[in-house]
């Protein structure tokens, strides 16, 4: 029988990280602790050994090595805007900080390409690529602070995957560092490559699990020209999904998204933005399109008119502006960050687009059944069957009360999701609060494969352990 790992005295590992990062970039105090080992999530609190704060993919190789060498585990660290728990350290781990790690360079105009390392923000990714005349189309509420190796990490969908798809599908060549120490680049920025196993893709949602990535090559596209949304409310959400096969079958939207009038009420009273028009519904469509000319624009009015006289819309509004365009996707975009107030329990959740109606009202009705003096928020990307289910806590309820109850009732959704042969985990990825649940998803043998694929790219369990599953 092997023996087990000797531990190393935390002085030791502390002074080699130090040697490796220096002593500027090796944090122990309390305040880089707690903000650096954890992330949106507040189920877990962060209880990190160090934080160390890498240049160079050398650096970040140097720390992988010691951590195999010296028995310690490592936890990767965005922008730490996750709701899964995948960024949480909470036992002792040294956390791997890319904040330092934020240079773009080798812009391709030809191949519309350009190489990030892992901490570059989404929104500097965004802006680089306006300035070159390109568009970078994943894009999210926390785009001004999440940063690129944490959205590849989770595959981070977003408000555009309608027309744009997830982060993987612009993800053209990675550089790793897997959890055996062993520096890997991965596809290299090519179009077409048949050679084998695409290894890039499995470090695509892997959540840290397998290694760390410290660069990336990302794909650009062009421009969306004279980007237009509609606003429109409606009676219920079989009539939503009437608008979306009307316009989706007309029209090429580039998003499609949903939200309750509770969300509503919520967000006009914490930003201060007007209501979209005076009419009061129980739900809302918000969905875009590029306006190319008066033809687009007259195709779309007449859309509109034509679903109000079959019912299905009660009003609407058209942006006229790129400022009004802004504000009303923050009617969307701003919900997560106003109910963060109530300290949510947020299930994200999916299935085919087709079933959505009949998935959020089953589960809808479960919940209230259980809960009945839970307020729910409800909103999402409808375009690709995304749902984001948010119970918000009551004020007189405790934290771990309220989140022992929600967890009851998640295992009655998540059966419902297995009945819809949905995921537990739409966008959002696994890690700490839902891997309890990846049974619903996923069937025994696929975990297991999982569980081998990790044992080969991290074979001494050094890499975000306790993620995605034990």
């Amino acid at each position: 029988m092997a023996s087990a790992p000797q531990i190393t005295a935390p002085e030791t590992i502390l002074s080699e990280l130090s040697a490796i990062v220096g002593e500027d970039k090796l944090r122990t105090d309390q305040d880089t602790l707690h903000s650096h080992g954890r992330d949106w999530t507040k189920a877990h609190e962060p209880a990190p050994l160090a934080v160390v704060f890498p240049r160079t993919t050398e650096e970040v190789q140097a720390v992988v090595k010691l951590a195999n060498a010296l028995h310690f585990a490592i936890v990767p660290s965005g922008g730490r805007t996750g709701l899964s728990g995948g960024a949480v350290a909470a036992s002792g781990e040294v956390v791997v900080s890319f904040d330092y790690m934020n240079h773009i360079s080798d812009f391709n105009p030809v191949d519309r390409t350009v190489v990030c390392q892992a901490g570059v923000i989404t929104e500097t990714l965004q802006t680089f690529a306006e300035e070159h005349g390109l568009y970078y189309p994943v894009d999210f509420a926390s785009a001004g602070s999440s940063q690129i190796g944490g959205n590849i990490s989770t595959n981070a969908g977003g408000i555009k995957v309608l027309r744009w798809g997830m982060t993987r599908d612009w993800v053209a060549g990675l550089k790793v560092v897997t959890g055996a120490g062993e520096i890997l680049e991965l596809n290299r920025g090519l179009l077409k490559n048949n050679a084998g196993y695409d290894l890039r893709q499995l470090f695509v949602g892997a959540e840290g699990t397998l290694g760390l990535i410290t660069e990336a090559t990302m794909q650009l596209t062009r421009q969306p020209s004279n980007l237009t949304a509609f606003v429109l409310g409606v009676e219920n959400f079989d009539g939503i999904m009437k608008l979306f096969n009307r316009f989706q079958s007309e029209m090429d939207l580039t998003a499609f998204e949903f939200f309750s009038e509770q969300a509503l009420q919520k967000v006009v009273a914490h930003s201060g933005l007007q209501r979209p028009f005076e009419s009061t519904c129980p739900y809302y469509a918000l969905l875009e399109f590029e306006c190319l000319n008066d033809e687009v624009a007259e195709q779309a009015m007449a859309l509109f008119e034509a679903c109000v006289e079959e019912g299905w819309v009660l009003d609407g509004v058209m942006s006229q502006s790129i400022e009004q365009l802004k504000n009303l996707w923050r009617l969307r975009e701003d919900i997560s960050e106003t109910i963060s107030q109530w300290t949510p329990y947020k299930n994200d959740i999916s299935t085919i687009i087709s079933r959505v109606p009949d998935f959020l009202e089953a589960v809808e009705n479960l919940v209230n059944a259980e809960y009945p003096d839970f307020e729910i928020i409800w909103f999402g990307h409808i375009g690709d069957g995304n749902l984001h289910l948010n119970i918000l806590k009551p004020d007189n309820l405790d934290k771990t009360d309220f989140f022992e109850k929600c967890g009851k009732v998640s295992i009655g959704v998540f059966e419902i999701v297995q009945r819809y042969q949905g995921s537990v985990s739409a966008e959002h990825g696994v890690g700490l609060l839902k891997k309890q649940y990846l049974g619903y998803s996923r069937s025994a043998e696929e975990v297991a494969l999982m569980r081998q694929i990790k044992q080969v790219f991290d074979p001494n369990g050094v890499m975000n352990p306790g993620k995605i599953f034990d």
